[in-house]
């Protein structure tokens, strides 16, 4: 999957850039706040319809402006189409190949991309929601199903804590409605569930090959989905349904006290285990980053399983943020198999040897000085 060129209007600091890309490595250079990061986040925007940095999409619209316009065209092996997105004070646009999808998730899907950012350095180590974040943007990547389960989810989540509130308040006393809003949680969240695991069995078989590889040997990676509810990995949609259903039901008082939802995958978690061992707890940070390496480059090789095309690679100033050993291994790793946006303010400290001929973008001010 190649993004072949991108055309930017009254995004962020630029105002108007149309560009061509390699299908190799392309490498944005530029100050601190000059716009190579808000080009790099423009083509997550393209591929995913939000930004990684916020979720206030008004934040997308240059100062000023009445909306913002994002297009580029994707070539994979048998096609060629472009993509369309606007954002206005009216919600978004999606635009596949000149026709206006109905439904997000409809468009999500048609690019793949998957970021690495010094903030990912921290998935291990950082916030279960960060962990929670990472399973539903590269899963919903993947798979249209999940993406709509997630979705739906976090509709239904949301009207059961509201009438929770309304319960815990005494503004309302209907209890069937509350069990109504449980039995359909319970079936959205088996299926989020339950695909998580079949996902994360199917990343971790990637993940183990590259750790091994990069700690020579030495260490063993292993995942665990962390849940208040035992979801093994052959369960089935139904029996995590009903498992969760009957927790809902059984806690529904004290759910009612506290306002909120106590089960399901919005408390979730993700634990990465170094030779049996809870690398968040007991790692070095040494190991929590070649874990965290292992896990981004294992991605790339799900998703061309999962959609039988490579997606992008958006490097977000991470290499300055790797020892040379683990630099080597990134890039060495992505040469000749993935199409990579490499943001940095120098190319010094970057193993230079490793990058085959790139295409390099000097930034200043949102706007593009030159390409080299």
């Amino acid at each position: 999957m190649i993004l072949t060129d991108l055309h930017l209007r009254n995004f962020r600091n630029y105002d108007d850039l149309e560009v061509a890309f390699s299908p190799g490595i392309n490498v944005m250079i530029g100050e601190n706040a000059q716009g190579k990061t808000n080009l790099l986040e423009s083509i997550y925007v393209l591929a995913l319809t939000k930004s990684h940095r916020t979720a206030n999409d008004k934040e997308l619209i240059k100062w000023q402006a009445n909306e913002a316009f994002l297009s580029g065209h994707v070539k994979k092996e048998n096609d060629k189409f472009p993509l369309e997105l606007i954002f206005s004070s009216k919600g978004k646009k999606a635009k596949v190949n000149h026709l206006e999808q109905a439904k997000l998730s409809q468009y999500v899907g048609q690019l793949n991309v998957i970021l690495f950012a010094p903030e990912d350095l921290s998935l291990v180590k950082g916030a279960p929601a960060m962990r929670r974040r990472f399973m539903d943007m590269e899963f919903g990547q993947m798979s249209n199903k999940y993406l709509y389960n997630s979705g739906q989810y976090r509709t239904i989540l949301k009207q059961r804590n509201q009438y929770l509130k309304q319960l815990q308040q005494r503004k309302q006393k209907d209890r069937v409605f509350l069990q109504v809003l449980s039995d359909q949680l319970a079936a959205y969240g088996a299926e989020i569930m339950v695909a998580r695991v079949t996902f994360l069995k199917q990343l971790e078989t990637w993940a183990q090959v590259i750790h091994e590889e990069i700690s020579q040997g030495k260490e063993q990676l292993t995942f665990q989905y962390a849940s208040q509810i035992e979801v093994a990995e052959n369960a089935t949609v139904e029996s995590v349904y009903d498992l969760l259903l009957a927790e809902l039901t059984k806690n529904e008082e004290r759910e009612i006290e506290q306002g909120s939802t106590m089960y399901g995958p919005q408390r979730d978690d993700l634990k990465f285990m170094v030779n049996g061992n809870n690398v968040q707890t007991y790692g070095s940070q040494g190991q929590q980053r070649t874990t965290a390496l292992s896990v981004k480059l294992a991605e790339i090789d799900l998703m061309k399983e999962q959609t039988g095309e490579y997606p992008l690679l958006l490097l977000d100033d991470v290499l300055s943020e790797l020892d040379d050993e683990r630099q080597t291994h990134l890039l060495t790793a992505i040469q000749d198999k993935v199409q990579t946006f490499l943001t940095t303010t120098s190319l010094s400290g970057i193993a230079r040897q490793l990058i085959k001929e790139p295409k390099i973008f000097e930034i200043e001010h949102g706007v593009l000085l030159n390409e080299d």
